[in-house]
């Protein structure tokens, strides 16, 4: 009984020890320095049935304090109004353009298609790749350039702070970014060459343009689902130098707005982020089952209670620090979090359940997940 307290109280220990290391010392997009020089960047948008967000992202862009840039939108295939509304901005916006995404080939996912399409037309040094739901502030890339040009980096990528507003997003999106920022020291994604501490995270991913030709381009990791971490391992098995950064007040984002989509949008990815291996993919789900949810039921035992509450303690100041830290929702982070912790592990279950069958529908296309 001792040994298994003593195995619980390490892992938590070193999980808050993380969250602890990353609130002091991880890198902010908006705590960039200013850029030395200002070459032209290329902001790649791949947009599909995206009318709701694409005005807010475009309006965003448009304000950016950065004084050379283009921005280019691929619209994939869209049965909405996201053309229509991309070029009402080419018209009052010189550095705005569309472009109309090509029929999608065999052996490509839809964004990595997307993304390699507008690599091809981009005419920009850096080529910084985000997405439709997202907006941004004004400083965003400027700070990224200045990242970028202060490290030496090839590849600069930022994890948005996410907007949450229904109660599925609360529950689930958070635990996501619980993995990045009490899972991984941030300041080792630069300082490490080591392929297993990269991240990266396509919402904001940012490349020189001899960086991304180095790594291959979205093309070398034309059928993954988790492509962004794919091409920071590549960089990082090439000795590129690349940061991953907080996007808190500078890069936000609203992924998913209802419970089908929060379900479906991560049990796409969820599996391929172990890299689709079984056994380390079902550690980890056992590794969120021992150490965030298990306390609180043995908290109910009046045989463990005096181990278990400190255990509970740990992951209500986990939780509470993360939340302050990159402004998640604090009472249903605090309050929820076992629920939250088990509603992700049903979502792993689930992505681990479609690999099985081979794909899984998203925004009404079939997407291969072998």
């Amino acid at each position: 009984m001792t040994l298994f307290f003593i195995v619980l109280y390490a892992l938590l220990g070193m999980t808050f020890a993380v969250a602890l290391f990353n609130a002091f010392t991880a890198p902010l997009v908006a705590r960039g320095p200013k850029p030395a020089a200002a070459p032209l960047v290329s902001v790649l948008v791949p947009a599909r049935n995206e009318e709701r967000n694409i005005q807010t992202c475009l309006a965003s862009l448009c304000a950016q304090d950065y004084p050379h840039l283009e921005i280019i939108v691929l619209d994939d295939h869209s049965r909405d109004k996201t053309l229509e509304m991309v070029e009402a901005y080419a018209s009052m916006d010189a550095r705005v353009r569309s472009i109309q995404g090509e029929s999608l080939p065999h052996g490509w996912t839809g964004k990595n298609w997307a993304c390699h399409q507008l690599s091809r037309v981009a005419r920009g040094d850096i080529l910084l790749f985000t997405d439709a739901d997202n907006f941004y502030a004004p400083v965003a890339v400027s700070r990224t350039v200045g990242w970028m040009q202060k490290l030496e980096l090839a590849l600069f990528s930022a994890f948005p702070q996410q907007i949450t507003i229904t109660l599925a997003e609360k529950l689930i999106v958070p635990v996501y970014d619980l993995f990045v920022y009490a899972f991984l020291p941030l300041r080792l994604t630069y300082r490490s060459p080591q392929p297993s501490l990269a991240a990266a995270n396509g919402q904001w991913i940012a490349f020189t343009r001899p960086g991304y030709m180095a790594v291959g381009g979205h093309a070398a990791v034309k059928n993954q689902i988790v492509e962004d971490t794919a091409l920071s391992r590549r960089a990082k098995r090439l000795g590129l130098k690349t940061l991953t950064a907080s996007g808190r007040d500078a890069v936000m984002g609203r992924m998913y707005h209802s419970w089908r989509e929060v379900w479906y949008g991560f049990a796409k990815n969820a599996f391929g982020l172990m890299e689709y291996k079984t056994l380390p993919f079902f550690l980890l789900l056992g590794l969120l089952f021992f150490i965030f949810i298990l306390p609180y039921l043995l908290i109910w035992s009046r045989f463990f209670f005096p181990w278990a509450w400190p255990a509970v303690l740990i992951n209500i100041l986990l939780r509470w620090l993360l939340a302050v830290k990159y402004k998640q929702p604090l009472w249903e982070g605090i309050i929820l979090h076992p629920l939250g912790i088990l509603l992700t592990i049903l979502v792993g279950l689930t992505s681990f359940y479609y690999y099985q069958i081979g794909n899984i529908v998203w925004k009404e296309r079939q997407v291969p997940l072998r």
